[in-house]
């Protein structure tokens, strides 16, 4: 036990862990408001300001460990929004609006899992074409203005659904203090985290997802439906982008052609961050939920300190370049150290059988 626990602190995880302790502790001795009697409300508030994020995230994890990525994820969020928000505005129930939204997803996913899976193209032209696309068609649909102010306010419920937590909505859980602050978006995110936590790590599913992310051909000749498993990873992407489009919308309020912009960037890092590997093949779930925290935990920081949002924007960009050169660094210095290892051991060999007699 004591040598697993010494093995994960010297794996990435170990050191994802000791940065997120150190930003915490940054955060603790510069930022005032980080602690003090705001404390919990901040801690809820740095979740509350990026679940939607922390979702998408979860099925972006095992994107790129399949050796894809899906840079649409973003704009699928966006288009959610403004899907429920357009059908409500044409007076349409909620209800159905929500649901033809979480079905716009999944034909995303269909259109983005036939032409990477079926028909070949690299997922990064075929994700950014729909990054252009999709915004292009929210946009579209809503033009310049806003759904959901005083002309057309949403359903109180569906706004309660993001805003409120969970002992408010149902007040026969409004005794256990978790479920004060707790909305149903981070309900959501939980279920989902244990959810791809298992799934990845103890099923056949995660595992055919890490043997097509580390050889796809090995994959092909073992028999694995590659195709079938891509195509299923994609619509999932997908649906679950289009999932926290809905719960975004119901959380502001209001929804805009630009609803969700740019959040991709944070997506992508996070994953990267968490020691998915780029190439595909590797990465855990315990991984990217330490960068998540550690995402979040900077950006509140840097947010609490008034620091202007193009700066941040910049401080998780320089977070995306290490997060992909860290690893691979460290990947060449245990290959080397590697090397170094079996050339002593051969010296020793080579030594130890001149010395031995004739």
């Amino acid at each position: 036990m004591l040598d697993r626990i010494a093995g994960r602190l010297r794996s990435w995880d170990g050191l994802l862990l000791a940065v997120l302790v150190a930003v915490i502790g940054l955060n603790i001795v510069f930022v005032e408001p980080y602690l003090g009697e705001s404390a919990l409300q901040n801690q809820v508030n740095l979740w509350q300001n990026g679940i939607e994020k922390a979702i998408v995230v979860l099925a972006m994890a095992f994107v790129i460990i399949n050796g894809e990525i899906d840079l649409s994820v973003a704009s699928v969020m966006g288009l959610a929004a403004v899907v429920v928000a357009v059908l409500w505005e044409q007076g349409i129930g909620i209800e159905l609006a929500i649901l033809t939204a979480l079905l716009v997803g999944v034909a995303i996913g269909l259109f983005n899992g036939f032409w990477v899976a079926i028909v070949g193209l690299p997922s990064l032209a075929v994700t950014l074409a729909g990054l252009i696309g999709i915004r292009g068609l929210a946009f579209i649909l809503i033009e310049d203005g806003s759904i959901g102010n005083a002309d057309t306010e949403f359903p109180a419920w569906f706004e309660d659904m993001g805003q409120q937590s969970v002992g408010e909505l149902l007040p026969v859980l409004a005794g256990i203090p978790v479920l004060e602050r707790t909305t149903i978006a981070i309900g959501v995110y939980v279920l989902l985290l244990v959810l791809a936590a298992v799934t990845l790590s103890s099923s056949g599913f995660g595992r055919r997802n890490y043997s097509i992310g580390g050889s796809l051909q090995v994959s092909r000749y073992s028999g694995v439906g590659v195709a079938a498993h891509k195509m299923a990873i994609m619509t999932i992407s997908a649906t679950v982008a289009a999932i926290a489009g809905v719960l975004f919308a119901a959380r502001l309020g209001a929804v805009r052609g630009s609803t969700a912009t740019g959040f991709e960037l944070d997506i992508i890092t996070i994953v990267l961050l968490g020691g998915v590997s780029i190439f595909g093949g590797s990465g855990t779930m315990f991984g990217v939920f330490l960068s998540t925290l550690l995402v979040f935990n900077v950006r509140n920081g840097l947010g609490l300190e008034n620091v202007p949002g193009h700066t941040q924007t910049g401080v998780i960009g320089l977070l995306l370049i290490l997060s992909v050169l860290l690893p691979n660094l460290y990947g060449m210095y245990q290959e080397r150290a590697r090397r170094r290892s079996l050339a002593r051991a051969a010296t020793r060999d080579r030594e130890g059988a001149e010395r031995a007699p004739g």
